[in-house]
């Protein structure tokens, strides 16, 4: 721990503490989001922005990304494709994090769904972290294919 001016202490080394620390974000990082609507937690794109120091970049980018943040919502259509979709600008080795609507909320996604669609798009599912209120996070990598 190290001293602050104000006389209290800031942890430096331990768990991550927040939502975007929780997902593995850290600064320099390119977080692509997708699926952004009106509905999203603006309190937690704050979070992941200001953890990357960046601003999270679009579909416009046109460069590959460290991490996917894909928001999913049951209305949204075929998870296979938005999951395949969102693999097309992932640098070798990154995450997609699905962010879908925590169970019981408007448009929840049944774990069922992302644990049958993770593997049709190529990806396997690796952790699951709860990010807001109403949002919880799915990890999703493609599997290490031998060199």
């Amino acid at each position: 721990m190290s001293s602050t001016a104000g006389g209290g202490s800031t942890q430096t080394d331990g768990p991550p503490t927040g939502p975007a620390e929780r997902l593995g974000f850290k600064p320099g990082m390119v977080i692509q989001e997708l699926g952004w609507d009106t509905d999203t937690d603006d309190d937690l794109r704050i979070a992941i922005e200001d953890a990357i120091d960046a601003d999270l970049v679009d579909t416009d980018y046109g460069n590959v990304v460290d991490a996917v943040l894909l928001w999913w919502r049951a209305e949204d259509g075929d998870l296979v494709d938005g999951l395949v979709d969102s693999l097309t600008d992932l640098v070798g080795g990154g995450a997609i994090w699905l962010l879908t609507p925590k169970v019981g909320r408007p448009n929840a996604v049944d774990p069922a769904d992302i644990a049958e669609a993770a593997p049709i798009a190529g990806l396997s599912q690796t952790t699951t972290a709860a990010v807001s209120k109403d949002w919880s996070a799915t990890r999703l990598v493609a599997p290490k294919t031998p060199a």
